[in-house]
Order: C-alpha cells, then structure tokens, then sequence
C-alpha cells in the first residue's frame, strides 16, 4: 500500500482484454518513492526536463511540452482536466475506480497478475462454501447466509466492493472538503470561488487516487468479501478470491483444498452473522461514521498550504496533505465513538475465530496452524488495519480479536451455542470494551432479555399510530 495517503499521480495506460497494462513514464518507469506505482510527482511529470530532474529547468512548461509525445501530452490533459472539472462528492470515485482497476492489472509484487476464474474454480469455491455451511450448522444456531457462492477475479472484487468503501470513506473525505474551502478568510472567499473549487476537485481527486490505490493494493491480498470484518459485497453472497487463496498458502505447507476449506468457513461465518443479525451492518458503518465525525483536520497545513500554493507545483499541497491531517480529536464522545468501532470489529472476527474453529478443529489437520496464521497476518498489520488507517485516519487494534475469540469460546463453554449467539439479538446485550479485559465478569454476569422488551416497544408504538385494540373495545 502507498505510503503517500494523498498522492495523485497520472495512472498507467488502462489494458484492454486482459493484457498487461504498461506505463507510459517518461521518467523511465519503476516505482515511486514510498511504493507508488504511479511516481513522486503528483501529476506524473517528474523527472523531465524541468521539473526538477538532471539538468532540468525552471519552466513548468518546458516539462510538460519538451519530452511528451503528442498521445502522451493528450492524455495527460485530459486526466489533469478531468480532476480539475469534477464537481461531485467529497471523492471522485471515477477516478478511484479506474486507478484500482490500472493498479490490479499491474499485479501484485510478486509478478502475479490477475486472471478470470475458470469452471473449475468456480466449482471447488461452491463445492467449499457448502461443506463449510454443513460444518457450521453443527456449531452455530445461525442459520446460512451465504444464498450463492462465488469466485471472484481481483478486478470483480474491486466492483463488487466499491459501494462499501463509498460509504466508509465519504463521511470523512467531507470534512477534509469542507476544511480545504474554510482555510481562507471568509471575506476572500467570495472574490475567491475559482481557486475554491479547484482546491475542492483536486481534493476529491486526491481522495479518489489514494482510494483507488488502496483499494487496488488490497485486491491483490485479500481471500474473501470480508476480510476486514466489514460486509464489503453484496448481501448474501460469500465471495472467495482462488487466485489470492493460491498465494496464500503457497508457503504454509497445507493441501490447498484444506486452506480453501478453511477460508470458506471464516466466509461463510461472516455471511452468517451480516444476514441474520439485521442491525449489525448499519451498527458498525455507523461507529465508523461517529468516529469520523470527531476527526478535526489540521487546517494550519492547509493554509499554509493555500498561502504558498503555486499552479507550476502543485505538489506541494500534496506534500501537506500526506505530513498527517487526522487528529481525533480527544473528547468522551469521540474516544467513545472509537471504543465502539474497535469492540465491534473485534466481536465480529472473534466470534467468527471461534465458531470457525470449533466447526475445523476435529476436521482439519491444519486447523490450528491455520488459524494461528490468520491471527498473527492481522496482528502485524494487515489489509484492514492499513486501508483504515490510510483513508480514514483509523488505527484498529488487532490484539481485541483474540480478546474477544476467548470471551465467546467462554460463553459457549457457560451457556452454550443458543446463549451465545443470543446475544447477537440486540446491540445492548453485547460485550463492551471493558468486557473484554474481563470476559470471566461478563460470562458469569446476568443479563436482561431484550426480546421481551422490544415486543412492548413495538405494542405501544402500535397503540399510539391509532390501531383499534384487539379485543374491539372502543377506545376512549
């Protein structure tokens, strides 16, 4: 993943059919600084004469005209128009779509490039999901989930996906909007529309490159739909990726049906819990829209940003940018917000840790090493900690996964499979953060039934829309 979070570099000509994409660099191609497949230099010019390479001068236009041949300086204004005219959102998830689509095409650093699932494939991902379904109907009163199974290329993943990441990144792309057109004196803003429009596209187009190289990245890593704990696909529809599932275990020394296996269980437990919990999907988009509405964006960057912006190099608005503009800021109703988020991730994949090995343990010989390997692949900063920490200022904590896997074995030990997965019928009978550092207090602690109290919420929300009693009495 880049280590430049809002760097926005033209991208690599888009393949057609399935061909490799290749790079139209003047520089010499390669990558940039920080791992960005697209170059140092925000619109992709560094290195020619000009901009600062040998020998180079000072004349912008010098770089931009001297070296390019008529197709390459096309394309260059038209990606350059085409991020300075958008008025859309906060994100201008075109671009975001097309630099993660350029990014999979590339493939992963491994030389590994993507590919279109075959028959046999597809076949052995559905033949795995209905094994693991059959598996966990043994160990979780949840029903299935999962009502298709589906093989994914990375690019299919990258479609099927980008709603969700639309949803998890507007809410704080808006505020950095907002700040880049609130950092001038209020009385300059009137006289100075054009120069906030500008600033607000090119922030989207920031948002969208960054996005776009994210979500890209992560493509080439991930196994599944759910990956990051969050329902990133369709409801419904447990998604694996054979292609990343095959360079996941190349080196574990697994037979790769037990891995697929093992992976389709971990898919289909997830599915399980996004259908039939209803709440839960708008519970954990919501804490992590809470948490970005605590995010207070150093505005002193961005002024001094705007002060000192010159059109012949505009990456220093860039450079601004990626020195860190997230600051939580450090109130009980954001640290709440953040509690909130980090307990929920961690339920999730630990209830998903433990119903997956109870079903895999007396089945699969590579059960254990298997779940050790997941464990530690997010303890050491994986795919989730790194996207959430890129685009939306969120450092999750790995360490609560395990956490929360030993308080549910606890409750399935104490109450069994039906009183732990009760839980689940209502966000308020869940464990809390200080739960988790005492998960033997909250086993052992009486809890109240929800379902009583929701059927007289919803008796008196009937009586008071008007709705004449049961027993035909008039009202009165």
């Amino acid at each position: 993943m880049s280590d430049t979070p809002f760097g926005f570099g033209l991208p690599p000509e888009e393949p057609e059919n399935g061909d490799e994409g290749k790079k139209k660099d003047p520089a010499g191609g390669g990558q940039g600084s920080g791992g960005n497949p697209f170059g140092a230099n925000p619109f992709g010019f560094g290195g020619l004469p000009g901009m600062g390479g040998p020998g180079g001068a000072d004349n912008p236009f010098a770089a931009m005209f001297g070296s390019l041949n008529p197709n390459d300086l096309g394309a260059a204004f038209q990606q350059l128009g085409q991020m300075l005219s958008y008025e859309g959102g906060p994100v201008n998830w075109d671009m975001a779509k097309q630099i993660a689509r350029q990014v999979v095409a590339q493939g992963t650093a491994d030389g590994v490039k993507d590919a279109s699932v075959g028959p046999a494939e597809k076949s052995a991902v559905e033949e795995a999901v209905r094994l693991a379904d059959l598996w966990l109907d043994q160990v979780t009163s949840l029903p299935s989930g999962a009502g298709t199974a589906v093989a994914w290329s990375r690019a299919e993943w990258v479609e099927a996906t980008l709603p969700a990441w639309q949803q998890l990144v507007d809410p704080v792309a808006e505020r950095v909007g907002s700040a880049m057109g609130d950092v001038l004196p209020e009385e300059m803003q009137a006289m100075a529309g054009p120069l906030i429009g500008m600033m607000r596209s090119m922030g989207g187009a920031m948002f969208g490159q960054q996005i776009g190289q994210a979500v890209g990245a992560l493509a080439g890593e991930v196994v599944g739909s759910t990956d990051v704990g969050l329902p990133l696909g369709p409801a419904g529809r447990a998604a694996l990726l054979p292609l990343n599932i095959e360079a996941f275990g190349k080196d574990l020394g697994v037979p790769s049906d037990e891995v697929r296996l093992y992976l389709a269980l971990r898919e289909a437990a997830h599915q399980r819990l996004f259908a039939h919990v209803p709440w839960l999907r708008a519970h954990l988009f919501g804490a992590v829209e809470g948490y970005a509405r605590g995010i207070k964006v150093d505005t002193s960057k961005l002024e001094e940003a705007v002060g000192q912006l010159d059109p012949t190099h505009p990456e220093q608005l860039q450079e601004a940018l990626q020195q860190g503009m997230f600051q939580p800021e450090d109130t009980p109703e954001q640290k709440a917000a953040l509690a909130r988020l980090e307990t929920a991730l961690a339920l999730v994949e630990g209830w998903v840790d433990a119903v997956v090995h109870e079903a895999a343990k007396s089945r699969l010989t590579s059960a254990d090493a298997l779940r050790e390997t997941l464990r530690r692949r997010r303890a050491s900063g994986g795919p989730a900690e790194q996207t959430f920490a890129t685009l939306i200022g969120l450092e999750l904590r790995p360490r609560r996964l395990r956490d929360a896997a030993r308080l549910w074995a606890s409750l399935t030990d104490a109450r069994g499979v039906d009183g732990r997965d009760g839980l689940w019928e209502h966000p308020d009978m869940l464990p809390t953060a200080t739960d988790l550092d005492d998960p033997d207090g909250f086993v052992h602690r009486e809890h109240l039934d929800f379902s009583e109290l929701d059927k007289m919420l919803g008796e008196a929300a009937k009586g008071e829309s008007g709705e004449s009693p049961e027993d035909g009495d008039t009202q009165k």
